[in-house]
């Protein structure tokens, strides 16, 4: 078996797992490190059928420590995420075999169908992306599951916050007295709660990044039921960090352009941007990493600690 990643195949008792979910007489070819997530492993896998075919499935399982307490409840919120989008307009993987409590593997397990596509981190493009996002929250946010996941939850209080280093203090204290006040009322909607470029899929041909085209949603773990807004938020975020303060701003309108209804009051627009904005204070090099891999190697913590201090500012004098 091929192993691209560098850091060992498939573990024997998940290979094992994997094996008995393939059609008869299939087996895995190849295994590839997939880059980019911060909670799990993540691992293509390359699937050969007797008659010379080749599929693809991917493998997310959760080793570090870290999170194995939630493991159990992240992937059994995936697999049903993806067993109703299945029957939506929405495009992510299907569901193929979960073991969330390790009874099978040797860590917690997701089995799924891999999706064609790559993310889109660059600013070339971007222009063209943005709008596409906003339109895909829609369709999300559009989604009428029969029983609701559970309630959003919010990533930090408050009481949590330090400010990045160089930050306007005064700036920040304002903020933090912002996310105090209690949560807005709001209309519930279905959410991804982790909906960001680096959790979706693009086909963009070289030549024309402008005829660039969503091919689907994945990492459903965070699926929650809450505000748009927050949606809104935490793609808004993800792009001022990534791109600049100003695309942070621009999402918002790009959702409403494409049909998405926020919160009508401004203060508790600002809420919901300030809830998800200053959540990521404390795990900045987290964000970061990841994006490097990607490409991005001027992202070093310094950048992104600069760029998320300027959304704030942003946030406080353009929703203020």
């Amino acid at each position: 078996m091929t192993d691209h990643d560098g850091a060992g195949a498939v573990r024997p008792r998940t290979l094992a797992w994997v094996g008995r979910h393939l059609e008869p007489g299939e087996r895995i070819v190849g295994t590839e490190a997939l880059h980019g997530g911060i909670t799990a492993e993540m691992r293509r896998l390359t699937v050969a059928a007797p008659d010379g075919g080749v599929r693809h499935l991917v493998l997310r399982t959760f080793v570090d420590p870290s999170f194995a307490d939630h493991a159990e409840e992240m992937l059994n919120r995936e697999a049903a995420a993806l067993a109703l989008l299945a029957g939506t307009g929405v495009t992510a993987p299907g569901p193929v075999a979960v073991d969330p409590s390790a009874a099978w593997c040797e860590y917690p397990s997701l089995l799924m169908t891999h999706l064609v596509g790559r993310t889109a981190l660059e600013n070339t493009g971007l222009e063209a992306r943005v709008p596409l996002l906003a339109r895909q929250l829609t369709a999300i946010h559009a989604v009428r599951p029969a029983e609701r996941p559970q309630e959003y939850k919010a990533w930090a209080t408050a009481d949590d916050i330090v400010p990045p280093p160089g930050a306007d203090t005064a700036v920040w204290a304002a903020a933090i007295d912002v996310i105090r006040k209690p949560a807005p009322p709001y209309e519930g909607r279905f959410l991804h709660r982790d909906f960001h470029p680096g959790n979706v899929l693009f086909d963009i041909p070289p030549r024309r990044p402008a005829s660039a085209r969503i091919t689907g949603v994945v990492d459903w773990v965070q699926t929650s039921w809450g505000p748009a807004d927050l949606d809104v938020a935490h793609c808004s975020t993800n792009l001022a960090l990534l791109h600049g303060p100003q695309w942070g701003l621009r999402f918002a309108e790009g959702y409403e352009e494409a049909g998405g209804v926020l919160a009508p009051a401004t203060s508790e627009r600002l809420y919901w941007r300030l809830l998800d904005a200053l959540a990521f204070a404390g795990g900045v090099r987290w964000v970061a990493r990841p994006w490097r891999e990607a490409g991005r190697a001027e992202l070093t913590t310094r950048v992104v600690e600069d760029r998320l201090n300027a959304y704030v500012t942003s946030l406080m004098g353009a929703l203020d």
